[in-house]
């Protein structure tokens, strides 16, 4: 009797412990579950309904697994150093903070006024790093000490510390100011002083503005300018997003710091675009014809990585944005990606003929040219093919996304007993996009070239082409230039996606 009742009792049991396992582990979930604050101005917190301005940190969670990390943007408008402590924002942010939790500072903007009791002087600190002070007699009989930028900070950084938090230093977005070709800086002023209180602190820091800077520098003004919403210190959404990523950048390269560790690691994904020869039609063999697309993907450990083929044939660079393409493929993008993009055999083609209406201007210029679509019905500003690659380098860049561009395949077409190439056209101007963006670049057009005259005309188009296109490879020929973009892969040195090929 005494023995089945116990297993009676044990049975009655089983929901109470039921109960409380679930509850220990939703303990421990939630334990585990870190927070990242995020304190500064209106550059890395902005927008609202029909306000186009947008910062950095509106869009830094979609980087970090959610499930183990919350971005918290407590960043506010406006505010500098002083004013955030001043009007409770600061106290109440640290209220909230945890033990494990990420505190990243950014301020800067808003701090240059000399410290008053006017309206333009409510924000501003004294300059530097050092333990000045300034004493403010409000109209109201109030007194306020104001500091320098450096001990605002140090009090951040300390008062994180004290919660058990991990304090980061971030220097301020550049501005959209150029002198002479180069953006401005902020190494002399805030930027300087930010690191500096990061170093003396023995804290990491992350010089957002020097990595941005080195980028916008690379892309020049007009480029820059299109990052940018009224004026020359609020991003819109497309800056917004570039910076993001900037700080995910910054917090990749830091050491002792685990925060690196709550960014996504989904297996991530190779996408492809381009015209039919990189995808062939339905990418079936229809016809006999093939794209290297089609071929690349046993190159690559599956376990790791992802390989998705959307070139389209008939589509230039032009086309396979303003046809929708290229907004589909955008709307998959995870950080992490990658994107190989080949465009050229179409943008040759006229701007505006009633057949397709495909065409871009031929440079990797600036150039622009307004038309009459008879395709669409509708006037259209056409640029060159360099404008649309860089559109959409800079898009992908946006999304977290590694870019790789590659000059378009040979055509079987032989002059004096060698294949006809573009290295004075769009293998060209692929490369000078790729140089101005500061991304990699795959000489595809050449490499294949080389292979082709080392084998011979004669072998080439047996072996390669049918007898009727001179465009489109058959199997073995997208098979050869397959083989090719993955040894390129290999030896790029700007980019860690040849580290998902197989050994």
């Amino acid at each position: 009797m005494p023995i089945k009742k116990s297993f009676f009792n044990l049975f009655l049991a089983i929901p109470i412990i039921l109960s409380i396992s679930a509850f220990i582990q939703s303990y421990n979930k939630n334990f585990d579950q870190k927070t990242l604050y995020l304190i500064g101005d209106s550059t890395v917190r902005n927008g609202g309904e029909g306000n186009q301005q947008k910062g950095w940190g509106n869009f830094l969670q979609e980087f970090f697994d959610s499930k183990r990390l919350t971005v918290s943007n407590q960043a506010m408008a406006g505010r500098s150093t002083r004013t955030f402590i001043k009007e409770g924002r600061w106290e109440k942010v640290l209220s909230t903070i945890k033990p494990g939790d990420f505190v990243i500072m950014q301020f800067g903007h808003n701090e240059g006024s000399n410290p008053d009791t006017t309206r333009a002087g409510y924000r501003g600190v004294l300059r530097g790093l050092g333990d000045e002070t300034k004493e403010l007699i409000w109209p109201d009989g109030s007194q306020e000490i104001v500091h320098t930028y450096g001990w605002y900070l140090e009090k951040f950084i300390k008062e994180t510390k004290s919660k058990g938090a991990t304090p980061i230093v971030a220097s301020m977005i550049p501005r959209n100011k150029f002198k002479d070709g180069e953006v401005e800086r902020a190494n002399q002023d805030f930027g300087k002083w930010a690191k500096e209180v990061a170093r003396r602190q023995g804290v990491p820091f992350i010089d957002l503005n020097s990595i941005i800077a080195d980028q916008y520098d690379i892309w020049g003004p007009f480029v820059v300018k299109g990052l940018f919403e009224k004026d020359h210190t609020h991003t819109n959404e497309a800056g917004a997003r570039i910076n993001a990523w900037s700080v995910t950048e910054g917090i990749r390269r830091l050491t002792n710091i685990d925060l690196k560790d709550y960014l996504k690691k989904d297996k991530p994904t190779l996408f492809l675009i381009g015209d039919s020869t990189v995808k062939n039609g339905q990418g079936d063999g229809a016809g006999g014809l093939w794209g290297w697309g089609d071929f690349i993907a046993p190159f690559f450990d599956l376990n790791k990585i992802k390989v998705q083929n959307h070139a389209l044939g008939g589509t230039s660079s032009r086309t396979f944005q303003t046809y929708g393409h290229w907004q589909k493929v955008l709307d998959k993008f995870e950080p992490g990606d990658f994107l190989i993009m080949q465009f050229g055999h179409n943008d040759s083609s006229p701007l505006d003929d009633t057949a397709r209406a495909r065409g871009t201007i031929k440079s990797a210029g600036l150039e622009a040219q307004n038309i009459y679509n008879p395709i669409t019905k509708q006037q259209e500003t056409v640029y060159s093919y360099g404008q649309y690659l860089s559109q959409m380098i800079v898009a992908a860049k946006a999304k977290g996304v590694t870019p790789i561009v590659c000059s378009l395949i040979p055509r079987n077409i032989w002059k004096d007993g060698k294949v006809v190439r573009a290295d004075s056209d769009y293998g060209l101007w692929a490369k000078q996009v790729a140089e101005d963006t500061n991304t990699a670049f795959i000489d595809l057009n050449t490499l294949i070239s080389n292979e082709y005259d080392s084998l011979g005309e004669k072998y080439v188009k047996t072996h390669y082409f049918n007898d009727t296109d001179h465009t489109h490879t058959i199997e073995q020929g997208a098979a050869l230039n397959a083989k090719i973009v993955a040894k390129a892969i290999r030896n790029l040195s700007e980019t860690d996606l040849k580290s998902f090929l197989k050994k």
